[in-house]
């Protein structure tokens, strides 16, 4: 891995993702390329001067002489900011993706607990022990066995004082199909109503990738929040809202592998009796219409 030359041309560096490398070298016609992405992860926009002396050509020369790694085939080391491309040019402001701690259930911010994340329990035997506390040693937590009402809320919009929220998001610029990237060997995406689902692709690091539209939802994954005024984070005009919760592994259902191999215990729980063992992780959630993402915090409890 190395630096690309960007003393003089503008480059393009392309390679072939993990999977796409994989379906190449089985040579049996399945290699066929329909799908791109573009990104400029290393480039800090913010560097560009309007105010140069030297003239338009020196505007970006900040920019230009930024240094851009190489691209290269791990899926997870890269391409955390894609590039879009929208019709309209008269945009000040993108849509972004925060999580609703009022209309959904808000993150345990206790350091002494899950320390500002979702708590996910795994297993009946924990449960048992979190259903016995108050409901203040209890935010933000998802049973493993018990069915509950509450789940994760993510809101989509612009958040700015400058247009008004009462202003409808342009069609355009709504989220109607989100990506949920997690490790799948610590946990299963699921439904508010807790119908897990199956994932849509599984790359060779073990993320398995859920494409969730909003076509016939009878799940109730997505609710419209364009015109609300109440409830949401986000300041100005609204789009979308997902909701979903995460259900443990079954391997952290049954077993203690990957708590030692990947986390930590002999941790205490304000509130609770005993020690437990954490996995800290994130699920990552990424709008299909604007690219924009958001890493969702989550801790994995067991008991010891």
């Amino acid at each position: 891995m190395g630096f690309l030359d960007n003393s003089g041309d503008i480059i393009l560096d392309a390679v072939l993702t993990d999977a796409g490398r994989a379906r190449l070298a089985a040579g049996d016609g399945t290699f066929k390329i329909v799908k791109y992405a573009f990104a400029d992860d290393e480039i800090d926009y913010a560097k560009w001067d309007g105010d140069n002396t030297n003239g338009t050509p020196y505007y970006d020369i900040e920019i230009l002489k930024t240094p851009v790694l190489e691209a290269f085939t791990n899926n997870t080391s890269l391409m955390k900011s894609k590039l879009i491309s929208i019709a309209r040019n008269n945009l000040l402001y993108l849509p972004v993706v925060q999580i609703n701690e009022t209309d959904g259930e808000p993150l345990n911010g206790s350091s002494t607990q899950a320390a500002n994340s979702f708590a996910v329990l795994v297993d009946e035997t924990t449960d048992d022990v979190f259903e016995a506390l108050s409901s203040d040693n209890t935010k933000g937590v998802f049973y493993a066995t018990k069915n509950t009402t509450k789940y994760i809320q993510l809101d989509q919009g612009l958040d700015t004082t400058e247009i008004s929220k009462q202003q409808a998001l342009a069609p355009a610029l709504v989220e109607t199909h989100f990506i949920i990237e997690m490790d799948n060997r610590l946990g299963v995406l699921s439904s508010p109503g807790n119908v897990a689902q199956p994932f849509s692709f599984l790359d060779d690091d073990n993320i398995a990738a859920y494409n969730i539209a909003n076509v016939n939802d009878v799940q109730g994954f997505f609710a419209s929040i364009n015109g609300d005024t109440v409830g949401s984070p986000i300041a100005g005009p609204r789009g979308t809202a997902f909701r979903f919760k995460i259900k443990p592994s079954l391997e952290l259902q049954t077993s203690t592998y990957l708590f030692t191999k990947l986390g930590t215990s002999g941790n205490t729980w304000n509130g609770a009796s005993g020690t437990y063992s954490y996995i800290d992780s994130i699920v990552k959630v990424t709008g299909a219409t604007t690219g924009y993402s958001i890493n969702v915090p989550i801790r994995y409890v067991k008991q010891d």
